[in-house]
């Protein structure tokens, strides 16, 4: 019963599946199937999926993200490693997929023979980032029609990667069977933590279960919807005025504090998503399913009028068959991602 009642833990197309009529609607009213491609007319798919973390990177000032490059599988560990000297980048840092999602090939490395051994089962293009130490980490959705001088947050939320504190008593594996998400993530958990599973931690000891801040790696969202303003808003108005073509999406951000990112200092953007950002503040938050279905359907409606606007001065569609080649291979690349994750444990 408690499986069926948290519609929180649901799959993904099980959550969305009741108000898939709605996207429908959306696609029969503008005659196209990716109706949604205008909305970031800079994004590859509108940043739907399988857009390449260099393009939106490529769009930001360099000083607003971490000291990054790329890694391509055809290259031999030596060039690689040869190439970190030419950056401002040092152990521990972390590598993830160039087109990723769900946190799948998302590392902290903290040695170079952890690195080599990423490097040798991962067959996909990777960035190496430098690990930011700022303690918070928060997402801000941001929307702008672009008619509006002006955007709005629509969503703010602390993200909390999955992790357990020590008690001096019970073993990692103890606390992860205590911890309400954790236990549910055991056997993905006794993979990359094998070598931990048995040891006491000492008392007040955090310990990261994973560095991925995502719904679907188990971490915890903290509501900061009182601390939407003017200021915040202003500050992601600059940055997506600046990016230029910016409508619709959500940051991921490191920072200090709150009030730092409001004064615009000690902060930098780890990425941002384009329309396929899920409007995530309804998870852990206290949102019901109702609520958050409407929260849902708001976000679709205003990415509808940005792209039928955008679409109105001449930001065409992507053609049926160019989205559909295009889908079939993020897939693949995905499933392809997902194996080399389990690979690596």
């Amino acid at each position: 019963m408690k499986k069926i009642t948290n519609w929180e833990q649901w799959p993904f197309k099980l959550l969305y599946a009741p108000i898939s009529i709605f996207w429908l609607g959306y696609i029969i009213r503008s005659w196209s199937v990716w109706f949604f491609t205008p909305s970031n007319p800079k994004l590859t798919f509108g940043g739907m999926e399988g857009e390449p973390k260099k393009e939106m990177y490529d769009l930001l000032p360099a000083s607003l993200y971490p000291a990054t490059f790329n890694c391509h599988p055809a290259e031999s560990f030596e060039q690689v490693l040869a190439r970190l000297a030419e950056h401002p980048i040092v152990y521990p840092f972390v590598v993830k997929p160039e087109v990723g999602g769900q946190g799948v090939l998302f590392r902290k490395i903290d040695t170079e023979e952890e690195w080599r051994q990423y490097h040798v089962v991962v067959p996909v293009e990777y960035i190496v980032q430098s690990l930011v130490y700022y303690p918070m980490e928060v997402s801000v959705f941001y929307i702008r029609h672009p008619q509006w001088p002006k955007g709005m947050v629509t969503g703010f939320l602390h993200k909390i990667p999955l992790q357990v504190t020590g008690d001096g008593v019970h073993t990692l594996e103890q606390l992860i069977l205590q911890h309400p998400k954790g236990s549910k993530r055991v056997g993905e958990l006794h993979s990359k933590h094998r070598e931990q599973w048995n040891r006491v931690l000492p008392k007040g000891e955090q310990y990261m279960l994973s560095y991925a801040a995502n719904h679907n790696r188990g971490a915890h969202f903290i509501d900061l919807k009182e601390h939407i303003d003017d200021r915040l808003a202003g500050l992601f108005d600059k940055i997506s005025h600046s990016i230029n073509d910016f409508f619709y999406g959500r940051y991921d951000v490191m920072c200090s504090n709150v009030e730092d990112l409001k004064a615009e200092q000690n902060f930098v953007i780890l990425e941002y998503n384009g329309c396929g950002a899920e409007p995530n503040h309804f998870y852990d938050t206290g949102y019901t399913l109702g609520g958050a279905y409407r929260e849902i359907l708001r976000h679709w409606r205003l990415l509808y009028m940005i792209s039928s606007y955008n679409r109105k001065q001449g930001v065409r569609p992507w053609p049926l068959l160019k989205g559909i080649r295009f889908l079939r291979q993020a897939r693949v690349h995905m499933r392809v991602m997902k194996a080399a994750d389990r690979q690596l444990g």
